[in-house]
């Protein structure tokens, strides 16, 4: 996807929750957005995060998954 991923609408979007701990709030929520290939949203689902979020590429979040599970130690 090239040009600006936050001028397309992902108002709407079925989003999957990803939290990592005790959480009656939710923590992230991730969505695919609608007719942009290999491009995503990233929101907060916490109050005090409501309404932000940010757009990446795919290879924009492969980059960063592999980077935090490296930095981490961590391994599937």
């Amino acid at each position: 996807m090239n040009g600006n991923l936050y001028a397309l609408s992902a108002d709407g979007v079925e989003t999957t929750n990803f939290c990592g701990g005790p959480c009656t709030e939710g923590c992230v929520d991730f969505a695919a957005i609608p007719g942009a290939a290999d491009s995503y949203v990233v929101r907060v689902s916490k109050p005090e995060g409501a309404d932000k979020e940010l757009r990446f590429t795919a290879a924009e979040l492969d980059d960063f998954a592999l980077g935090w599970v490296k930095n981490r130690g961590l391994t599937a």
